[in-house]
């Protein structure tokens, strides 16, 4: 993935701008400016024929290359399984409710100008709409139904309450069989598009629109990755002990 410090001032070149950021295209997206074959105008000249102040777009584009790090040294396995949902709902399922439908537009748009070039693309599409239907009702269903489900099974174990036990026989959702099964699915499909794109490595002939869409599907897959780690290897492990535990007692 190709993801550099951009020189990002007036005279610098459109499209080497994007080259050194993906992040950067959905800037130049949004204010209709071309990144890609058409893009070798100076930053300046491109805002001007727009009719838009250079500054404030320079100001745009250092906040989407700004990086955000996670220290490894993070124990989730020691959080609150409270602070545990929420800390998937809003940095997880809020970056997939906000970064699937814009791949899902930028994919289409793509393989409709470069599917006769590169025949892989349209099966490529093809998974990639599977994961997104799979994943859109997935997340309301965490969100509406399990998810308030473990808060009120941490809560009764946390607190020892007496009808704990009723708690889990009347609310018992189906986290193992339901939910693991979704993510294996979700599994399998980025196997496949890991496996169509060389693990999102694009041809060497590939323009540069072919790299932002590949450097965003390497994204998604990697936040995917560590969404799907922290419910099926601390979230639901967790949860089911305190149901079982909560069962036998």
């Amino acid at each position: 993935m190709f993801l550099k410090t951009p020189a990002i001032n007036e005279t610098a070149i459109v499209t080497d701008i994007v080259r050194q950021d993906y992040r950067t295209a959905d800037i130049f997206k949004k204010y209709g400016i071309d990144f890609c074959c058409g893009g070798k105008w100076p930053l300046k000249t491109a805002c001007e024929m727009r009719g838009l102040e250079v500054e404030h777009v320079i100001q745009e584009l250092e906040n989407a290359t700004r990086n955000v790090s996670v220290s490894n040294l993070l124990n989730y396995h020691d959080w609150d399984l409270d602070f545990l949902t929420d800390y998937i709902i809003n940095i997880h399922h809020r970056y997939l409710d906000k970064a699937l439908p814009l791949l899902k537009e930028q994919l289409e748009k793509f393989i409709e100008g470069h599917g006769d070039k590169f025949l892989y693309l349209e099966e490529l599409q093809a998974i990639f709409l599977r994961l997104y239907k799979e994943i859109m009702p997935h997340l309301r269903q965490e969100e509406d139904i399990i998810f308030p489900y473990i808060r009120q099974i941490a809560h009764a174990y946390k607190s020892d309450e007496s009808y704990a036990g009723l708690l889990v026989r009347t609310l018992r959702k189906p986290i193992e069989t339901v939910m693991q099964h979704e993510h294996e699915t979700m599994d399998k499909v980025l196997s496949k598009m890991r496996e169509l794109t060389g693990y999102y490595t694009a041809p060497s002939n590939a323009c540069i629109s072919h790299k932002v869409v590949f450097s965003k599907l390497k994204e998604m897959d990697e936040d995917l990755v560590q969404h799907i780690h922290l419910e099926n290897d601390i979230l639901f492990p967790r949860a089911i002990a305190m149901e079982n535990e909560l069962l036998h007692k």
